[in-house]
């Protein structure tokens, strides 16, 4: 799981019920995997999350992505002998409760469910995809060396790289791999490429803090059961850098000269910022930062652990 770490809300679900205040807007000064895929995807769409800072309304989907994602850290408090199945379900209500708690925005998802039957089925997949899980790693022969990990770090060309990654293994050998869970279905294999692009991004500010090259990366797919593996060489990391750079020169023109064109696809259904537009007859906001370049990040060379901010 990909959060937001980069000083934007965390999308989506960044908005309240009643649509809180946005924050005020501020140049982009590091890049998450997730504000890297955004932008790849549509330009606009990255200014609407990073620079405007609109809300977003959450989403059943994403919401039970963090529910899960929960439960799957949370198990691993337990000694090895106790992470079953049934444990791990039942892990799955006091998250909820958890969840609604630190983001009372996602109660609005079932606002309209009086009998909680909605509510009702969209816990149970929940646990489908918990219990999932078990056919595809088992965790009593697990010891994460580290669970929600918050790193970055800083490349010499000043761009910061952030993020969390959701499970880091160590062999006795040294030998690290990077698990991440998805609640969707596994990609096609046309398309793994895609899905990998998180994965390089982790690997890549591992290397750079660690100078450890990632023995194995693992995308553990929960909604059809599969496990992709990568295992990278360090040319992958290298071409990664140099696509994150341009890309980070791209945006850093836009915020210069305030062009942030719309990129339509079929994703755009699911866009909750159509109101504003351009492709569906809506006007952006007023482009709200200065045309200048965004101001340079300030040092540190990065670092490798919770997030202190």
């Amino acid at each position: 799981m990909e959060t937001s770490t980069d000083g934007t809300p965390a999308v989506p679900g960044a908005g309240e019920g009643e649509r809180p205040a946005v924050r005020a807007a501020a140049p982009p000064s590091s890049l998450s995997p997730s504000r890297a895929s955004d932008f790849m995807q549509c330009p606009l769409l990255y200014r609407f999350r990073v620079i405007d800072r609109l809300p977003e309304k959450p989403s059943e989907a994403a919401t039970r992505g963090t529910l899960v994602h929960a439960v799957l850290e949370r198990l691993f408090d337990a000694p090895a002998v106790e992470r079953t199945a049934p444990r791990a379900r039942s892990l799955v209500p006091g998250q909820w409760d958890r969840l609604r708690e630190t983001r009372p925005e996602v109660v609005e998802l079932f606002a309209d469910d009086a009998e909680g039957e909605r509510l009702a089925r969209w816990l149970a997949e929940a646990e489908r995809l918990v219990e999932r899980w078990f056919t595809l790693e088992d965790p009593t022969r697990l010891e994460p060396a580290e669970r929600e990990l918050f790193v970055e770090a800083e490349l010499e060309s000043g761009l910061r790289l952030r993020g969390i990654i959701d499970r880091v293994d160590v062999a006795p050998t040294g030998e690290v791999r990077i698990v991440d869970y998805k609640t969707g279905k596994a990609p096609r294999p046309e398309y793994a490429e895609g899905a990998l692009f998180q994965m390089k991004f982790y690997a890549l500010v591992v290397w750079r803090l660690k100078r450890v090259v990632p023995r194995r990366l693992q995308l553990v797919y929960l909604g059809s059961g599969d496990v992709l593996t990568y295992d990278p060489v360090m040319a992958d990391l290298e071409r990664v850098e140099r696509k994150l750079l341009a890309l980070w020169e791209a945006i850093r023109l836009a915020t210069e000269t305030g062009e942030w064109r719309p990129r339509p696809t079929k994703l755009c259904g699911w866009c909750d910022h159509q109101a504003v537009c351009p492709e569906f007859g809506g006007t952006p906001p007023p482009y709200p930062l200065q045309v200048r370049s965004p101001e340079s990040a300030d040092g540190g060379q990065g670092r490798m652990g919770p997030d202190a901010t």
